[in-house]
């Protein structure tokens, strides 16, 4: 399978899990509105997904999928499987540990990390802390399933790990859905979503475990050892920690700040989910893919073919990303209209949320082309050069955030974490460069021209259809806003795929296969 054919097996496992979050967050937008609930239940999941993003999908899977690919490219499966044995034994005492400690000690942690400010609020501030330890055990759910799904992604079975993520949509769009017909209010509602959170994270463990078992690697749980693979795992994991999440430090950070304006941690979540759609599909596509096949690569000294890797990563990413940032930041409020405003969310919420999703688009394709520049030094094992560049970057987003906070609210935190994606890619990619880890070669060059110049191209179509259609687009119907909308993006997009393809933005024949190769899943 093509490198573009394994990102297309990813990305519409993680397009499905997208479409069920935008139903969820469409319903709980309906049954809690940016009230004080709202506010709680997304700063109470916030914290334990933190986490995960960090240790799991950040940490963890940074160090552990090279050291893993390595263990099958040099010594086999049964060689794998006993460091995957050696991983699970100590990962499991620790998650236990970090679990039990917060579950008892999070009055503090909400106090000083979680949401600070709340604690102006008893109600709410008391609410976010029965809610944070009922979903805390998620984290030591999902760090696991980081570990299982690392291991198939490293045999090079990415399906089922991509679509595990979709039972969590599906619980809580199930949980709210019945609130929502019983007439629940909205307190019990933050309490049924936060044990569909729990639940969730058990079930899409039990299958990953299975789809492990499937491939033959049967994996005990033993007392822990701390050995030399051990020891490496760990070292790598600390620079990581903070590297891999980076994104998600930042985005904490901001909701702390945000803390401060009531409403406002709902707003940034709210559009930070519709950016999370191209974000997601896109960028965990290529993060699952690439980081293993990179370090299969320089495993077997093959430069040009790790070249290659990210050469033809850089030029999907950019090619789907950057008119999706377009598009965003040009009209966000019809998008936000559509997708959230019904009951509680009323039209000044979707002015707000819209506001920040046109900050959180301006740096997109930053947010995702990390993850086209991050895997070559971890498929290296270099993890402290961008260990410093996060710390830089968390640095300019907090003093951003700081200082433009008072000016702007809840926008200012968007658009500092945009402003800090973006110093940390140049970071990234000119150390790469100087290093000569990473040479774009002419071909990528003139495509990254083109794709620039066709998203140029449909953005202004944007702006002219903005204009001409603003009556539509403000309609009380909500079946005029729809076609009008949809009728807008899919013009651009046509638009946009006529221009990138015409001037070879994006490689035709490489974009058939995969598409073809789709038809019969």
């Amino acid at each position: 399978m093509s490198l573009v054919g394994k990102f297309a097996s990813v990305g519409s496992a993680t397009m499905a899990s997208r479409i069920m979050g935008f139903v969820r967050e469409a319903l709980i937008g309906a049954a809690l509105g940016a009230g004080p609930v709202a506010d709680a239940f997304y700063a109470a999941f916030g914290f334990p997904n933190l986490f995960r993003r960090l240790f799991a999908e950040g940490a963890f899977n940074s160090a552990f999928i090279p050291l893993f690919a390595k263990e099958v490219e040099g010594g086999g499966l049964e060689a794998a499987r006993k460091f995957a044995e050696q991983v699970l034994a100590v990962l499991v005492a620790v998650l236990i540990a970090v679990t039990g400690l917060a579950i008892l000690f999070m009055p503090a942690l909400v106090a000083t990390v979680v949401a600070p400010l709340f604690r102006d609020t008893p109600d709410k501030f008391a609410l976010t802390v029965d809610l944070t330890r009922i979903m805390f055990p998620y984290l030591l759910c999902m760090s696991l399933v980081a570990m299982f799904s690392g291991i198939l992604n490293s045999l090079r079975r990415y399906f089922l790990a991509a679509i595990v993520p979709v039972l969590l949509n599906v619980i809580l769009v199930g949980a709210t859905v019945a609130a929502l017909r019983l007439g629940i209010d909205s307190h019990t509602t933050g309490y049924w979503l936060a044990w569909g959170v729990f639940a969730s994270g058990f079930i899409q463990l039990a299958l990953l475990v299975w789809g492990v078992w499937r491939e033959g690697l049967v994996i005990p749980w033993r007392l822990p050892r701390m050995t030399p693979q051990v020891r490496r795992l760990l070292v790598l994991m600390g620079p990581a920690m903070l590297t891999g999440g980076v994104v998600q430090i930042n985005i904490m950070i901001g909701r702390i700040i945000a803390s401060a304006q009531d409403g406002a941690i709902a707003l940034l979540n709210y559009a930070d989910r519709i950016n999370q759609l191209p974000l997601g599909v896109i960028g965990i596509a290529i993060g699952v893919v690439l980081l293993p096949e990179l370090s299969r690569a320089l495993k077997a000294h093959d430069i040009a073919d790790a070249n290659h890797l990210q050469n033809r990563s850089l030029e999907f990413a950019l090619g789907l990303t950057l008119p999706a940032a377009v598009g965003f930041m040009i009209m966000p409020a019809p998008l936000v209209n559509i997708l959230y405003e019904r009951g509680a969310f009323n039209a000044e919420t979707t002015r707000l949320t819209a506001q920040a999703l046109a900050a959180f688009a301006a740096g997109l394709p930053a947010y995702v082309l990390i993850k086209v520049f991050q895997p070559a030094y971890f498929a290296r094992e270099d993890m402290k050069t961008p260990l410093w560049f996060s710390a830089f970057t968390v640095f300019v987003n907090v003093a951003l955030s700081l200082l433009l906070f008072p000016l702007y609210g809840h926008v200012a935190i968007a658009a500092a974490t945009a402003v800090s994606a973006w110093v940390n890619l140049v970071l990234l990619s000119a150390t790469l460069w100087r290093r000569r880890y990473f040479q774009p070669s002419g071909r990528t060059l003139r495509r990254v021209v083109m794709i620039v110049a066709s998203s140029a191209a449909m953005g202004a179509f944007l702006l002219v259809a903005q204009i001409l259609l603003a009556a539509w687009f403000a309609s009380p119907s909500l079946a005029t806003r729809l076609a009008a909308t949809l009728a807008v993006v899919v013009a651009a997009a046509i638009l946009y795929l006529a221009f990138v393809l015409a001037t070879g933005g994006l490689d035709r024949a490489e974009l058939a296969r995969a598409i073809r190769r789709r038809r019969p899943a």
